[in-house]
């Protein structure tokens, strides 16, 4: 595996990303990685790494470049900590639908514009505000996106939202997997049951399920809440997508 580390010349700023592609040069089915609010470091490369090893070209850009480069958090990250809060604002409040789509743009373009990319549609992936910026990424390209996955993924339905992720439904054209966790503020119980009201609605090919027993974040290793039967059962479940969909 060979890990590239790049600077993309985005619309506001340099942008951090890191490619993953084979030792043999081979064109592999493309792959958005996009980290959870920590952003790109050694436990999302982890997890991008074995994921490139399944047989992927993956892209895992640092989507909080307006706000700052890698490592996004100098503490360790606690729930409920004042500070902690105070940054996860910081780093989330640039992203606007608007500057996601601008960002989105540069990523897919970087991706299938590599000569380790294979043709056809590529896949994306996303963990916590991750999730929705790869719906988004299915929306805005639909003929380029052929699956998108979300585990964990924060405030997919807001009622009182206009720019709700779950409003670009109509637009998709890709399949869709959703991982929800339990007792999880940013998608609790009733946003998860008017989710899947518009999943249905929606009409396109999904799958939307809760873990039981799994918090918010349970898929990343170096969560406090990790749960390794339930993080592996979602590995399991993300392969089995990209398998079924990317060609």
């Amino acid at each position: 595996m060979i890990e590239k580390e790049l600077q993309l010349t985005g619309p506001d700023g340099v942008i951090d990303a890191v490619l993953f592609i084979s030792e043999t040069g081979k064109p592999l089915p493309g792959v958005l990685f996009i980290p959870d609010i920590g952003g790109i470091r050694d436990t999302m490369r982890q997890m991008a790494r074995r994921l490139a090893g399944e047989g992927y070209t993956i892209l895992m850009p640092n989507p909080f470049y307006r706000t700052s480069r890698p490592p996004v958090f100098s503490f360790p990250r606690k729930p409920g900590d004042p500070a902690t809060t105070k940054r996860i604002g910081e780093l989330s409040a640039p992203l606007t639908p608007e500057a996601i789509k601008k960002d989105l743009a540069l990523y897919l373009d970087t991706l299938t514009s590599q000569s380790t990319t294979a043709k056809g549609k590529v896949g994306a992936v996303g963990f916590c505000i991750g999730g929705g910026i790869a719906l988004r990424a299915a929306a805005e390209w639909p003929e380029v996106v052929g699956a998108i996955a979300s585990f964990h993924g924060g405030g997919l339905y807001a009622a009182e939202n206009p720019s709700s992720p779950h409003l670009v439904l109509p637009r998709v054209k890709a399949r869709l997997y959703f991982g929800h966790a339990t007792e999880d503020r940013s998608m609790d119980p009733n946003a998860i049951a008017h989710f899947n009201k518009a999943l249905q609605e929606w009409g396109g090919r999904y799958e939307s399920e809760i873990y039981e027993g799994a918090r918010h974040g349970w898929t990343v290793p170096d969560s406090p809440v990790y749960n390794q039967p339930q993080a592996e059962r979602a590995y399991t479940k993300l392969t089995a997508l990209f398998r079924e969909t990317l060609i």
